[in-house]
């Protein structure tokens, strides 16, 4: 039983980390959209699909492109700092999450860099040198590595034996399901048509 439930918690982190991460990423592009007078023309977030914001006005397309990846680094690591300040009993669950991000945004410019990929063509596009693109990577990634180090035991993996929290297991397939949940109700037209009529 102890596997299924390693099982559980693995696949259900890696799957809310996934959704979660893009959902933070278009929440950098949409702030930063609304703050410079930009208008959201649709935003697609769904569990079977890439996410992506497009806008109809854009009037400061570098400083929105760049805000998604930067954004989508700089929450998850904020939140892992306050549940570290409060000494989460689940801690190293926010610290998976933190070192998620900056690896697969870090990896989504530098590697996308190469092919001029959404984002990372977006910024070329716009100016921005290939190089701080890499930066940007050579920076997130090891640091997302760095703390995932050490998280092995807590996933049950090495001396734990498979042995897991089980009430994290459960909390983060109940999370899942939030976020699933939320992302199909979003995508609904009328939800979409509403969220798109509100913004900037």
């Amino acid at each position: 039983m102890k596997r299924q439930h390693q099982l559980l918690l693995i696949a259900a982190t890696l799957a809310f980390s996934w959704l979660a991460m893009q959902a933070v990423h278009e929440f950098g592009h949409i702030a930063a959209a609304v703050v410079s007078g930009g208008r959201i023309g649709e935003v697609v977030l769904h569990p079977t699909k890439i996410s992506y914001t497009r806008l109809t006005s854009n009037p400061h397309p570098l400083f929105v492109a760049w805000m998604g990846p930067v954004v989508g680094v700089l929450v998850p690591l904020v939140a892992f700092v306050v549940a570290r300040a409060f000494r989460s009993r689940r801690l190293y669950l926010f610290q998976f999450f933190a070192g998620f991000c900056l690896i697969a945004n870090g990896a989504y410019l530098g590697f996308g860099s190469l092919g001029r990929i959404g984002d990372a063509g977006d910024i070329m596009r716009q100016g921005s040198p290939i190089w701080l693109l890499w930066l940007f990577g050579v920076v997130t990634i090891p640091l997302g590595f760095v703390l995932w180090n050490g998280l092995g035991p807590s996933f049950g993996l090495g001396p734990s034996a498979g042995q897991v929290d089980r009430a994290a297991a459960y909390s983060m397939l109940a999370l899942l399901v939030i976020v699933t949940g939320l992302e199909i109700i979003f995508s609904s037209s009328a939800i979409r048509t509403l969220f798109v009529s509100t913004g900037a």
